[in-house]
């Protein structure tokens, strides 16, 4: 375990000075994490091997600085920062959501219906699309200082996309897998795994508003901070291992609605002194988050990239890019979130893999062909897209004129 631990800090340490190589050619770090994690990952060099990547440990730890990385989203949810938007990213969040399960679920029924294959498996690919991964975007918002309007949509938008594409994702394989096999998924799981982590963080955040209100020393806050969000974890982890049938409670959105519950109770002077204090530890998150989603994907799957790959990334594309435009233009958002904001909204790898992974497993009895086809195409898919999406969403921000715009 030790050995597992070193080398894990050690491929810390590679990814970022990968990064900052990368930065030097204006590109994302970011994408130096994930390609840090691809070549330094099982199916290439195997420093951070699957040893690493199957232990308690490093599970534990992903999880804990994944409800860190939430923090990212929660503490722009103050109410008086989005009253005014609210309406606007209810629903662009829904007809960019939305609109890429129709879109994506349409094309490969089209497909699928030419290719003998059941249109069931197309609802299920509408369903993997819709999610959005919300950490690689929200490094570059950071890396960048991004502010402006496709900013400050997409950050409370990626909080609800999370819980849209749960419920969507969770409802159409609980129907499926109803349809097809003896087993089905309860209704009230899907419910539980949309709202327990939200009542686990707005229970713990409550507790955190009291005790940051008042302002101390930035080693005191910050510690206060990490113990809120070890406890808020801890929860997870509880629920996770005991009341549940397998671990599926989302991190991020726990460390989202922990994070949203303490920034409403405190000042903004106060909320920039807590952020001020986690920023060096925020940094460090983002590195491990976006490394775990690069380790287990396999370059080699590029070369053995098929057409439902490739239908599979452009259909996503044009659902995301589409649905986000007619959302902000029938509320009248300005042009740049309209022109933009779909193409923040690309990156996917992380939740595209764990829902392909429940899909596989759904099927893997009643119809193990087709888990194949799932298994595969999305997996290639969250190599490819994910590089390409990184440098996409990087442009789209720096399109709309909204990089160094704020300043810590």
């Amino acid at each position: 375990m030790i050995t597992s631990i070193l080398k894990f800090l050690i491929v810390i340490i590679i990814a970022f000075f990968i990064g900052k190589l990368v930065s030097k050619i204006k590109l994302p770090a970011i994408l130096g994490w994930l390609i840090a994690g691809m070549i330094l990952g099982p199916h290439a060099l195997g420093l951070m091997n699957s040893e690493i990547l199957d232990a308690t440990w490093y599970h534990s730890i992903v999880s804990i600085l994944e409800c860190a990385v939430g923090l990212l989203i929660g503490t722009e949810l103050v109410w008086n920062k989005i009253k005014k938007t609210g309406k606007q990213i209810i629903i662009t969040t829904l007809t960019q959501s939305l609109g890429t399960f129709f879109v994506v679920s349409l094309v490969f029924g089209i497909v699928f219906y030419f290719t003998n294959i059941p249109l069931y498996l197309a609802f299920i690919f509408g369903g993997i699309a819709l999610a959005t991964a919300p950490a690689p975007a929200l490094s570059i918002v950071r890396e960048f200082k991004t502010d402006g309007p496709v900013t400050n949509t997409l950050i409370p938008m990626a909080a609800l996309d999370d819980m849209v594409g749960v419920i969507v994702f969770f409802t159409t394989i609980s129907i499926v897998a109803t349809n097809i096999s003896e087993q089905s998924l309860p209704v009230y799981m899907i419910v539980l795994v949309v709202l327990l982590p939200i009542i686990i963080g707005i229970g713990t955040g409550f507790l955190a508003g009291f005790v940051l209100k008042k302002e101390r020393s930035s080693v005191i806050t910050l510690l206060l901070l990490i113990a809120g969000i070890i406890i808020t974890s801890g929860v997870g982890f509880l629920f996770n291992n005991i009341l549940l049938p397998k671990p599926v409670l989302n991190f991020m959105l726990m460390g989202m609605a922990f994070s949203t519950v303490f920034s409403n109770m405190v000042t903004v002077k106060r909320l920039e002194q807590i952020m001020s204090s986690f920023n060096p530890l925020l940094g460090v998150s983002l590195i491990i988050v976006i490394l775990n989603l690069g380790a287990p994907l396999d370059y080699h799957l590029i070369l053995g990239a098929g057409l439902y790959t490739a239908i599979y990334i452009i259909s996503r594309a044009i659902g995301k890019y589409s649905g986000a435009y007619f959302g902000a233009a029938i509320t009248n958002s300005p042009i740049t979130v309209k022109k933009y904001l779909g193409l923040t909204l690309l990156p996917h790898s992380g939740v595209s893999l764990v829902f392909a992974s429940i899909a596989v497993s759904a099927l893997s009895g009643p119809a193990p062909e087709y888990a194949k086809i799932i298994q595969g195409t999305i997996a290639a898919a969250a190599v490819i897209n994910e590089v390409i999406a990184v440098i996409i969403a990087k442009k789209a921000f720096e399109w709309s004129g909204e990089f160094n715009k704020k300043w810590e």
